[in-house]
Parts: C-alpha cells; structure tokens; sequence
C-alpha cells in the first residue's frame, strides 16, 4: 500500500478517537522521511514514535535511522535492547555453549567481536554492582533520540531487573568504554561524514567536537 493512502487512513482513525498517536516500526529512513514529509505538507497527524531494534550488539541504525529521527522529531523506541538476551547477563564467554537451545536455535550464537562486547559490559557491571542487563538498558536509554524503551521481560524477576535501570545513570567513561567495544561499521556515507569536515573544517570544534587538521593541507606547500 502507498505510504500517503496508509496514512490517510492512519489520519482518518486518528481524527475518529480510534488511534490517537502514529508511530511506525522497522522501516527504512527514507520511507519513514517520506511519510513524515508527507504529512507536514497534507496537514496530516504526525509520526511521533519510530520502533528499532537497538542495542550494544546491534548499533547500524545509527548511521540513518536515528538521525533522521532526530532531524524530524520522532522518538526512537528501541526493542530487543537486551538483543534476544545475549545482553542479560547469563551469556558469557565460558558459559560453555548454549544457554538456551529453545532460543538459541533461532537468533544463533555469538562470535568473537561480540563477546568483546558483553565482557566491557560485565566489568562496568561489576563496577556499577548491578546487573548486566540493567547496565545494557541504561546504555540504550541514554543514547540520544532514544524516548522510551520496549522490554520483553517475562518473569516478575526480570521485570523488577529491567525498572532497576531508571535508578542508574552511567558515567561519561563507562558509558565511552560501551561504546568503544560496540561501535558498528555504518554505511556510507556515515563514516564519509566524519572525513568531510576534516576537509571543510579542519581544525574547528563544531558542536563539542574537535576536528583534525587535513594531513593533505598540513603537508602542502601552499599558502592562501
């Protein structure tokens, strides 16, 4: 279905009482764009949410998803933050095997770059005095664009674990630790971004960030 007939009728529903809000799930960012244009332009409702998968192990939607998020005022609401549970604390890397074949079977297993991952996560854990999981929620909720989080716990003891996180704020050095360990290759032109204001900018610190002198104007003979 076109995405101005769907939210024509997303729009019919909200004027009706039915729905009062729009959001969208595990679209890709031009189409969730395309939709948001779309409804600035018609007068329409608009999207106020954007469902992701989000977590330390699965970090891609930053190179899009979030910042267009971001630039069109959409909340991000991330689900799986604690990725199938790989993130909860009971996968580590001498667990020997599969935790939980049942669920194991469908999501797979971990390799190398991901234990890396879920052993930074153990040690601020450990640093914290809380739970692995507790650690991967805090991360996510402090992400920027991030809204709400989706939890999927299934047990009281979970979910007393999962609300645990609104009480912890993570330090800028933990925090920076998480990410080191967990930063994803990014599309183009992601990483492009990053290179063109050293060319455009070099030297300057724009928005907090400082950017290196171009090494090709550094070594120039040239002067302006």
């Amino acid at each position: 279905m076109p995405i101005e007939e769907t939210l024509r009728g997303l729009e019919d529903l909200v004027t009706s009482g039915k729905v009062r809000y729009i959001s969208l799930s595990d679209l890709p960012a031009w189409k969730v764009a395309e939709a948001q244009t779309i409804a600035h332009f018609r007068g329409w409702s608009p999207v106020i949410a954007l469902q992701l998968e989000y977590s330390l192990l699965e970090r891609t939607v930053e190179g899009e998803l979030i910042p267009m998020a971001q630039s069109m005022g959409i909340g991000v609401m991330p689900w799986s933050p604690l990725k199938n549970g790989f993130l909860s604390g009971k996968y580590r890397r001498d667990s020997g095997g599969l935790i939980d074949s049942g669920r194991s079977a469908w999501v797979g297993q971990r390799n190398e770059a991901d234990y890396v991952v879920i052993d930074a996560l153990q040690a601020v854990s450990a640093e914290i005095g809380t739970s692995p999981a507790t650690v991967a929620l805090a991360w996510v909720h402090s992400r920027p664009g991030v809204a709400s989080t989706l939890i999927g716990a299934r047990r009281l003891d979970q979910l007393t674990a999962n609300l645990a996180t609104l009480d912890v704020t993570l330090t800028a050095e933990q925090i920076a630790s998480l990410d080191a360990v967990s930063k994803p290759p990014l599309s183009f032109p992601a990483g492009y971004a990053q290179i063109s204001q050293m060319f455009g900018f070099p030297g300057t610190r724009i928005d907090g960030v400082q950017t290196p002198p171009s090494p090709m104007l550094a070594a120039s003979t040239a002067r302006y």
